[in-house]
């Protein structure tokens, strides 16, 4: 009960978000237009670029820590445009190797993975997103792959205890989430190549 009134409590914070920045993103706009030039000043196109961040960050919270339904569809198109603008500059890239478009339950799943894959990934990479029909495998590749031993132990046994601080959030969800969807996952890794599979 307490995990489902979170949820609706990040949906409802996202929700009442998006409709604000997406306003600045206007003003900015309108900004450019009224001051008379073809091309925007350097001070607005950095407004500019960090509304749209922080516009697609809200976009991907909500469907990471927001309600998920295993009716609701995500839209292929939405998560690229998400993760094109998060990755924009960034020190990590997705490749989202999927044709078609998913549940919000899985979705979200697969988003909270990627999060948690950032965690592994400090020094930047890529992270592959598959699908074969039935099961689903996420690949981080890496100059350098680290992981905290009882974070990521805690992900695939329940048994485990672990201290989560509120930037690990992702690791305490993902496994509700896993077991909510009736699926089980594991993670394995090398000195630079992380791979969770459900």
């Amino acid at each position: 009960m307490a995990t489902e009134i979170a949820a609706l409590i990040a949906s409802r914070i996202c929700h009442d978000l998006i409709s604000p920045i997406g306003a600045i993103g206007n003003g900015m706009e309108l900004m450019a237009l009224s001051s008379g030039q073809e091309q925007s000043s350097p001070e607005l196109d950095l407004i500019s670029q960090s509304v749209e961040n922080a516009n697609a960050r809200i976009r991907f919270f909500r469907i990471a820590y927001g309600s998920a339904s295993s009716t609701h569809l995500v839209g292929r198109q939405e998560v690229l445009s998400i993760l094109k603008t998060i990755s924009s500059g960034g020190r990590l890239t997705y490749n989202w190797n999927l044709t078609e478009d998913h549940s919000r339950e899985i979705t979200r799943i697969l988003f909270l993975v990627l999060q948690c894959f950032e965690t592994a990934l400090p020094l930047g990479g890529d992270i592959y997103v598959n699908f074969d029909g039935t099961n689903w495998e996420i690949v981080g590749t890496g100059r350098r792959v680290t992981l905290e031993p009882l974070l990521w132990a805690a992900v695939n046994n329940s048994d485990v205890q672990h201290a989560h601080t509120s930037a690990q959030v992702q690791f305490v969800l993902l496994p509700e989430a896993i077991r909510a969807a009736g699926r089980a996952i594991t993670i394995t890794h090398s000195a630079d190549t992380i791979v969770a599979r459900f």
